[in-house]
């Protein structure tokens, strides 16, 4: 049976791995960007505004993942936002801290094992938690092939709340902007008996139910 584990990329190996997976996909597949060379900055080790995150199976790389914690909400007007009935910006800003997830991809070969993705989510979910974070927030391309909307929605409970039409990748697909109250996913699944529930969650159940006390209190 295949192998997969995630590590938190800091050295200049692991770096060249994950910009390999990143040239396969977004600049080889996808076409959305030219070059990797600006991807993953060379000063990134010790950088706590974002988190790289590589999956490998056996061994291989297979999967990639950014945080960027604290992202700003002033977004260009050219990106032509729109939220969902009931959102505005001053909302979804109070809702929580964030870490923006991006540059989550899965090699070609290794999307039929859900896994990867489910691994690389747990280790993102443990470093954010630990950091204070309390919301994910990402964006995808409506109608793409590999889409992970289903994924994000169905599996995990992101919360669609709004769109936009432009943005940093060449790509003419209309934008999903996706929200993740973190906590209130754990509440949802603690005691689901579903394989992939128990996959993502493996070994963080201290570290949510600290955390959820600590939320509580806060609200109480």
């Amino acid at each position: 049976m295949s192998s997969v584990t995630v590590i938190r990329i800091e050295s200049a190996a692991d770096r060249a791995s994950a910009l390999e997976v990143i040239r396969q996909v977004f600049c080889e597949e996808k076409k959305w960007i030219s070059s990797v060379q600006n991807q993953i900055p060379e000063e990134f080790a010790g950088n706590r505004g974002f988190s790289w995150f590589l999956a490998k199976i056996d061994g291989r790389p297979a999967g990639v993942l950014r945080l960027l914690y604290d992202p700003s909400f002033d977004l260009p007007e050219e990106y032509d936002v729109k939220f969902m009935p009931g959102m505005t910006i001053e909302k979804l800003k109070s809702a929580g801290r964030y870490a923006e997830i991006g540059r989550f991809m899965i090699l070609e070969e290794f999307r039929r094992k859900p896994g990867v993705a489910l691994q690389l989510m747990r280790a993102a979910t443990e470093e954010v938690i630990e950091r204070d974070y309390t919301h994910f927030i990402t964006d995808v391309f409506a109608g793409e092939v590999h889409s992970p909307l289903n994924f994000h929605t169905r599996v995990l409970g992101f919360e669609v709340v709004g769109t936009h039409v432009f943005g940093e990748l060449n790509c003419s697909s209309t934008r999903i902007i996706l929200m993740l109250d973190i906590i209130k996913l754990y509440s949802r699944i603690k005691d689901s008996r579903s394989r992939i529930y128990r996959e993502l969650t493996d070994g963080l159940r201290g570290i949510f139910e600290r955390k959820a006390a600590l939320s509580q209190m806060t609200r109480g």
